[in-house]
């Protein structure tokens, strides 16, 4: 078994080290934060920001980054926020913020944990998948992800998902028709067949399932449908 994550507790002090816009509506967020403990992949942080009136509003955010880089969130920007309008369209490098963290034990890979994985992401859901498939990559674990999005302006990592370095992966986009995208939701037989890739059951595969709360019940169900054992699924749920 892997051993336990144990969660960092304590407000830190930290800047804005840098930025990547990452989509039409998303943008990746790198840190320096004092002591830095470091982290691992599938963990979260707790970011808070100070106005000058004194008034402060608390998100958490998951680590887009591996074990070993610089802690990093990807930001979806939700129009009446409070904080992921400022994250994506106005933070800028040594901006100050805090933190507080790495936070979580569930939804998290870490390196002897090896059979393949399956990532399924809705949305801002990839953020974490992102860091699990980078260090899982890293020690030669399979990975494979299918990824769910509105829109193909709205894809994150979409440059990292082209390249030979990104993981294996299938997008899906469910409000519009493009090239290279499939269309429209999973459906069971789909996640069935992810379940058997070259038409044999996998009968050590892990499954983490990641967004919005309807998609991640949906794909719950229908691995569990198809055959996966509830033991081998991780769910991590975003609003």
């Amino acid at each position: 078994m892997p051993p336990r994550v144990r969660p960092v507790r304590g407000w830190r002090a930290a800047t804005v080290a840098g930025t990547a816009r990452e989509s039409a509506s998303a943008r990746s967020i790198r840190l320096a934060v004092d002591g830095w403990p470091g982290h691992v992949a599938g963990q979260h942080i707790d970011v808070r920001l100070t106005a000058e009136d004194g008034y402060q509003a608390t998100r958490s955010f998951s680590l887009s980054s591996a074990p070993g880089e610089a802690p990093q969130i990807t930001v979806e920007r939700v129009d009446d926020g409070e904080v992921s309008p400022y994250l994506v369209d106005v933070a800028t490098d040594g901006d100050a913020l805090e933190v507080m963290g790495p936070v979580g034990g569930y939804f998290v890979w870490q390196p002897g944990d090896d059979v393949p994985l399956l990532l399924l992401a809705g949305g801002s859901g990839i953020a974490p998948m992102r860091a699990i498939w980078r260090a899982a990559r890293a020690h030669g674990t399979p990975v494979r992800l299918v990824y769910s999005a509105r829109t193909a302006d709205r894809v994150i990592f979409a440059d990292e998902l082209r390249s030979p370095n990104g993981p294996e992966s299938t997008v899906h986009l469910t409000r519009e028709r493009a090239a290279g995208f499939e269309h429209g939701r999973l459906r069971a037989e789909q996640l069935s067949a992810l379940l058997r890739p070259g038409g044999v059951r996998e009968p050590r595969l892990r499954a983490y399932v990641s967004g919005p709360t309807a998609f991640v019940e949906e794909a719950a169900r229908g691995l569990i449908g198809a055959g996966l054992d509830a033991d081998s699924l991780r769910t991590e749920r975003f609003g």
